[in-house]
């Protein structure tokens, strides 16, 4: 049977930016083939298992005024906090308990020597109460060398530091102009993981005012080339408290917003096969069953919110944030139904590295 042009695309060995446009912007059949595809390289690649990252929004400080986040520095409408490390531990003795092995340490993003400090501190303890058995993921955003090599000795494994948008003019669109706002050092951070030997995340958001097909299309492109070992990305909800909330109504639809997320996530799983993607909360924010529908066409990653409730209302990124009145135990139950119904099963007690992130490797030292 000869096969229609969108099925050419999807069996092409390197996808362009101008194949990717056209994917983003399938309908009907066409897009069904899209996830189709996606759900195809998953099976063959990573399997239908989905690993859990238990997640811990440590703190909600940050130096940073991006435009588009909630918990910016000028925000003065959100109440801020530091969780004690008492309270960190026992989210990590928890994800241990209950056979999670991995976790997710994230925060506002602050540089300081008693920051720095502060974490290896954190790292030690949480690998002394799990007995060095979890694998830790840091997103804590831009740091110097010295101090991501520290958190690599003391126990982190992997770092997630998202690039938000890989066209340098749009960055300068959504962040403030100045020093601490650069895209160049958010680019050079990347590097700077990657010969630390951390496997190393990064994501965009969809849907963001002035973002265009292209520039999603050239964010794969960009996962691509700089060999991005995970992927956390999803659809940009605006915050009444951020200065983007001013172009609300320039917004695609959230259902399009939602339905890009779907196809970036699918494209990211044929195009870096082995890569590790996550269903992010934001789809779930504006489809119920949104992270479900991520795990179908591609993403093989969740992470149960740990937070304790009493902090969860005041580490809102984006409005409208889900899964904020449960705790832990609720919500490590709501996600085995949502796996399940997916049609995949939980990798409990596994790491769930990176594949890719052991060939790059593997590349690197032969």
């Amino acid at each position: 049977m000869k096969q229609t042009h969108i099925e050419n695309l999807l069996n092409k060995e390197t996808l362009l930016p101008a194949d990717l446009g056209e994917l983003l912007r399938t309908r009907g059949e066409d897009r069904l083939l899209l996830f189709a595809k996606g759900a195809e390289v998953k099976k063959q690649y990573v399997g239908n298992v989905v690993y859990f990252r238990g997640l811990i929004e440590y703190g909600n400080l940050c130096r940073k005024n991006c435009y588009y986040c909630g918990i910016r520095k000028d925000n003065t409408c959100t109440g801020r906090y530091t969780m004690t490390d008492e309270e960190v531990i026992d989210a990590a003795r928890f994800a241990f308990r209950e056979g999670y092995a991995s976790l997710v340490l994230q925060s506002g993003e602050l540089m300081s020597k008693s920051h720095r400090q502060q974490i290896t501190r954190l790292l030690q303890m949480i690998n002394h109460a799990t007995e060095g058995k979890m694998g830790i993921t840091l997103s804590l955003g831009e740091q110097d060398m010295e101090t991501l090599a520290e958190w690599r000795n003391a126990g982190a494994r992997r770092y997630l530091l998202r690039i938000e948008t890989s066209n340098p003019h749009l960055y300068s669109r959504l962040h403030p102009q100045d020093a601490q706002h650069d895209f160049k050092q958010r680019i050079e951070t990347l590097k700077m993981l990657k010969n630390l030997d951390y496997q190393v995340g990064t994501g965009v958001m969809i849907g963001l005012p002035f973002q265009t097909i292209e520039d999603l299309a050239n964010d794969l492109c960009f996962f691509r080339d700089y060999d991005i070992d995970m992927i956390g990305m999803g659809p940009y909800i605006e915050h009444e408290h951020t200065p983007l909330y001013a172009y609300r109504q320039s917004l695609l639809p959230q259902a399009e917003r939602f339905d890009l997320g779907l196809k970036m996530i699918a494209l990211a799983r044929i195009m870096m096969k082995d890569i590790n993607i996550a269903a992010t909360t934001a789809m779930q924010a504006i489809d119920k069953m949104g992270r479900e529908k991520a795990l179908k066409v591609g993403a093989n990653v969740m992470m149960p919110n740990l937070t304790p409730q009493k902090y969860r209302e005041n580490y809102l990124l984006y409005q409208d944030k889900p899964c904020t009145d449960e705790e832990a135990e609720q919500c490590k139950k709501c996600l085995e139904i949502r796996v399940k119904l997916a049609g995949d099963q939980i990798g409990y007690k596994e790491w769930g590295d990176s594949k890719h992130y052991a060939n790059r490797i593997k590349r690197k030292t032969d």
